[in-house]
């Protein structure tokens, strides 16, 4: 069997590594990943010397736990919150760590059913996260004043628990170290009560992150990707396109999409762009916004003078009579011929005779 002293240290620098993990607020910093990643081991051999002494069993209740024991059935609720803080670089990657972090929440709680730690109003909350453990919430009305209500309530009571277990840790009688084997008793299931309140929280918190990450989009490239394969699809843009500034490699470079373009029924399948030439499109980089002319007004008034669209004549040109010609005699015998035409019919027909209603 395991050396419990090698566990107790092992427990111990876990401890000390989230203490520090919790105390310090530069969560992208090298160092701040280091101690949470190394937190995170210290916990996970925690893990394996405990499964493999058989540390706790479903065939025993909570009277036969060593009091000395009890701080280790924490060590998958820490385990959760550290996961929560370990930092990602993409939606798929921190839907993974969700997961994860959802796992050990949900063992951390069947362990504590087991030994019938769980109060009423806790048992009933993970009876109503069984049955739905992704739309889990704490507070089921939808009305607003009772969701408000219930919020306050479930503020006070981490409030009062952490007060309680404030005032505990202070207490001389409650020390761990000489003193009451009852009252570090009560201090240490004290201290699970208020992890078994943050953890509904907790469940409740993923469920609303995972709906954000399941609207995010999806990336269009790989997110890990090294030097040489950046300097890779820079060089084969430059090649194939002569010369461009854009950070985005072409699609066509990708090969992960494969395939039709679109479905039977017309649906996209895959991320498309519908460009031109590409010398068409830099030539318009710097055109104005509105339509430039095409043609002179010049070559306007001939092209509608060539379709039929202008009317000449009309205006004073109009009255102007052609210089007749004297050598034309047959055009010269037309024009006479209508000058009489128009003098018998004048004769024939005086001014007025046509105006018969209004004589007396």
């Amino acid at each position: 069997m395991e050396d419990p002293r090698s566990l107790k240290s092992i427990f111990k620098s876990a401890e000390a590594k989230r203490l520090a993990v919790e105390g310090s607020y530069e969560m992208t910093s090298p160092t701040y990943q280091e101690d949470v990643a190394a937190a995170l081991q210290g916990y996970e051999e925690c893990m394996k010397i405990m499964d493999r002494i058989s540390m706790f069993s479903r065939n025993e209740s909570l009277e036969d736990l060593a009091t000395s024991d009890l701080p280790y059935l924490l060590v998958l609720y820490h385990m959760a919150e550290l996961l929560q803080k370990v930092s990602t670089s993409s939606p798929l990657e921190r839907k993974r760590i969700l997961n994860s972090t959802r796992e050990a929440y949900e063992k951390f709680l069947h362990l504590l059913d087991s030994y019938s730690i769980l109060s009423p109003q806790d048992r009933k909350l993970f009876e109503d996260y069984n049955e739905d453990p992704t739309s889990f919430s704490t507070i089921s009305t939808k009305d607003p004043n009772a969701r408000r209500n219930a919020k306050i309530a479930n503020f006070k009571a981490e409030k009062e628990l952490k007060q309680k277990l404030d005032y505990m840790r202070h207490s001389p009688r409650y020390t761990e170290d000489g003193g009451d084997d009852e009252a570090v008793r009560e201090l240490y299931l004290a201290n699970v009560a208020l992890c078994i309140h943050q953890t509904f929280q907790s469940l409740e918190g993923i469920n609303r992150e995972m709906e954000v990450i399941a609207q995010a989009p999806i990336p269009l490239f790989p997110q890990i990707t090294t030097v040489e394969e950046d300097e890779r699809r820079r060089k084969e843009s430059i090649a194939n396109d002569d010369y461009s500034e854009k950070l985005d490699a072409p699609f066509r470079l990708q090969s992960g999409f494969k395939g039709p373009l679109l479905s039977k029924e017309g649906k996209p399948l895959r991320p498309f762009t519908l460009v031109g030439n590409r010398q068409e499109l830099q030539r318009g980089v710097f055109r104005p916004g509105h339509n430039l002319p095409t043609m002179s007004i010049d070559e306007y008034l001939e092209e509608e003078k060539r379709r039929g669209g202008i009317i000449e004549g009309g205006g004073e040109a109009s009255g102007r009579q052609p210089e007749p010609d004297e050598d034309n005699i047959e055009k010269a015998d037309q024009e006479t011929m209508k000058a009489r035409e128009w003098d018998e019919f004048k004769e024939s027909n005086p001014r007025g005779s046509g105006n018969t209603l209004n004589r007396g």
